[in-house]
């Protein structure tokens, strides 16, 4: 067989890298949602995660956090990788994430939901900041302590109890409006967090905003807000919902 001649060129997309959990049905919808074709090109690689939602085997992701990095295209240049786990970042460290994944992988940034989160609110002018979450009380108290530690205050957070992984995707939409409702109820916030990627909050929040009158922020906006912010993408041509998506469109 003859070889035929070709040319080798790369597309000038700007590259971003995903690892999501083995157990996450949420996360990669948003982000295709986010993230139109022309915009960039996204690259999704899985780490193993445990069926149930407790902080040890949450914590021990660690461990197989590098393969889940290698198992990205090797030959690829990222701009940002991600890792989608926020309860997962505030127990094993973003520091720690950002450390495994620049050792695995070769990409300019990384980012994940914690500093994703922070970082919005910052650029929101919002210093009290309520968290609705899936968890258990001690898989949220960590989330809670990372933002506090960032000198944002959390005036009160609610959970559904859930200990169950599976089920989480499955929390009805209206269930997750009914709890920020309720906590906002309660206590004098300047915003609400959705925390969790695997949560079906995306299709919520411009309701939410419009119903509380307060910005709404979620684990998977704030991440894709922030990827898309550290690879220099036009933020304009982004479909993050909400005020942060809003006021994205403006820069």
């Amino acid at each position: 067989m003859t070889s035929f001649p070709y040319e080798i060129i790369e597309d000038p997309r700007p590259r971003l890298g995903l690892i999501a959990l083995q157990v996450d049905e949420t996360i990669e919808e948003d982000f295709r949602q986010m993230f139109p074709q022309p915009a960039a090109r996204l690259n999704i690689s899985r780490v193993p995660s445990g069926a149930e939602l407790t902080p040890d085997t949450i914590a021990a992701m660690e461990e197989d956090l590098p393969q889940a990095a290698r198992l990205l295209p090797p030959a690829a240049r990222f701009e940002v990788i991600a890792y989608g786990c926020t309860s997962g970042t505030s127990l094993i460290g973003a520091c720690r994430v950002r450390e495994l994944i620049h050792a695995n992988a070769t990409t300019q940034a990384v980012s994940d939901p914690l500093s994703a989160a922070i970082a919005a609110l910052r650029a929101l002018n919002v210093t009290r900041v309520g968290i609705v979450s899936p968890y258990i009380a001690s898989v949220a108290a960590p989330i809670r302590a990372g933002f506090e530690e960032a000198d944002l205050a959390v005036p009160d957070m609610l959970g559904f109890g859930e200990e169950i992984e599976a089920r989480v995707a499955r929390i009805a939409p209206a269930s997750i409006c009914a709890a920020a409702h309720a906590l906002a109820a309660r206590a004098e916030l300047d915003a609400v967090f959705l925390s969790c990627t695997n949560l079906r909050t995306l299709e919520v929040i411009p309701t939410l905003e419009a119903e509380l009158d307060l910005p709404v922020l979620s684990s998977n906006q704030v991440l894709g807000w922030h990827m898309a912010s550290l690879a220099g993408l036009a933020l304009r041509d982004l479909a993050v919902p909400g005020q942060l998506g809003k006021q994205a469109a403006q820069l």
